[in-house]
């Protein structure tokens, strides 16, 4: 495959030609299957660094230089992989800053992940060994570990550890995918918005451990505080948009659906037919969960949606089953056990309690089992 490291830069010249004699004497050598090239996206630097890539350009002829207006990292990004996939003919693209803070011996372990088959893989300093500089300033550290912390807790996905950095390796297929969404992203909210999307999708993500150094030449260029405002304002917004109108806000609007099918059936058959308040739940459950399984299938869960009858009809033999244990054990069993002890009379007060906790059950078991997502090829 063909790999371009992405090396975006404004005002880095002290530091290109270090970081790519370092590539290209030192860590290329070492990969034998893969076709190894650079690919320097500069912001008009006013120091010169795109006129020093140029000089290093013709001593290497796998270097190749695109300079555009300064928009920021999410833009210079775009920009780069655009021109790596369409100029290139890239395979595989590198995120790398160009202030040799990201380890460039950690190259060939990015690339063995993505030959065994993950779409992205992402540098972590928070676990399996990665760290950060122990000379940092203890706000430093605060400010990154928990400025992690806050994006995995706001967005829910723990099983990423490293959300804000920008040390990655991934398929042009991930970029192809998710690339119109990621116009609007300028600056470093780019890295979590871009991996947020991904996760989304299902793209299959890897990690990769490594120490982050501490930049020698020149200065960062974060701005701390409108990082952090645009970072919130991206990670709120975003939860709230996959929780109202992903899959569990669907699921909410399909479960209500069952849940008022449920609940007149219920009440018709006590109050007009005088059956037991638990029979007549079961039997009500049989219908929602009919109507549920219908909905879900076409809309909650519609990008892995069962098409062919065979499917379609042992799925349904699955989700009955799963949904019956729900139904029988949480939401009935509550029911038998406030009518034996408390008395009939709230019987549906007993039934509302059971299905918000069957709610839960449900999406857990509908998610990761019936509609579980699968792995991009």
């Amino acid at each position: 495959m063909k790999a371009v490291i992405i090396i975006p830069t404004y005002n880095e010249k002290g530091n290109i030609e270090k970081l790519i004699n370092i590539l290209e004497e030192e860590i290329f050598p070492q990969i034998k299957n893969h076709d190894m090239n650079i690919l320097v996206a500069d912001d008009n630097s006013p120091d010169g660094t795109a006129e020093q890539a140029g000089v290093l350009a013709k001593k290497w002829k796998n270097i190749d230089i695109t300079v555009g207006e300064k928009r920021g990292l999410g833009a210079a990004y775009v920009r780069a992989m655009t021109y790596a996939v369409e100029k290139m003919n890239a395979d595989v693209m590198f995120e790398m800053d160009a202030d040799l803070q990201h380890d460039p011996k950690k190259i060939p372990d990015f690339l063995k992940k993505i030959d065994e088959g993950y779409d992205m893989a992402i540098g972590t300093r928070y676990s399996g060994g990665g760290s950060i500089p122990q000379n940092w300033p203890i706000q430093r550290k605060m400010f990154s570990v928990f400025g992690n912390l806050l994006v995995r807790t706001i967005l829910l996905k723990f099983s990423i550890h490293d959300w804000t950095g920008g040390y990655r390796a991934l398929k042009k297929e991930v970029f192809l995918r998710e690339k119109e969404e990621l116009n609007s992203f300028k600056g470093y909210t780019f890295q979590v918005s871009f991996l947020n999307k991904a996760v989304r999708d299902g793209f299959k993500i890897a990690e990769v451990p490594f120490h982050f150094e501490d930049r020698t030449l020149g200065d960062s260029k974060i701005a701390p505080i409108s990082y952090i405002i645009d970072l919130l304002k991206y990670v709120i917004a975003a939860s709230i948009k996959e929780k109202l109108f992903g899959p569990f806000g669907k699921f909410l609007v399909v479960g209500g659906t069952g849940f008022v099918i449920q609940a007149i059936i219920l009440r018709v058959l006590v109050e007009l037919f005088r059956y037991d308040p638990t029979a007549a739940n079961l039997l009500g459950a049989v219908v929602a969960i009919f109507s549920n399984y219908n909905l879900n299938n076409l809309w909650t869960f519609k990008s892995e949606k069962f098409v062919g009858i065979s499917q379609y009809l042992w799925k349904m033999l699955n989700f009955y089953a799963t949904s019956a244990i729900g139904v029988i054990i949480i939401q009935a069993g509550i029911i038998f056990l406030g009518d034996t002890f408390l008395g009939k009379k709230y019987y549906f007060i007993y039934f509302i309690f059971g299905t918000a906790i069957l709610l839960v059950y449900n999406f857990t078991v509908y998610r990761f089992i019936i509609w579980r997502k699968k792995p991009h090829k």
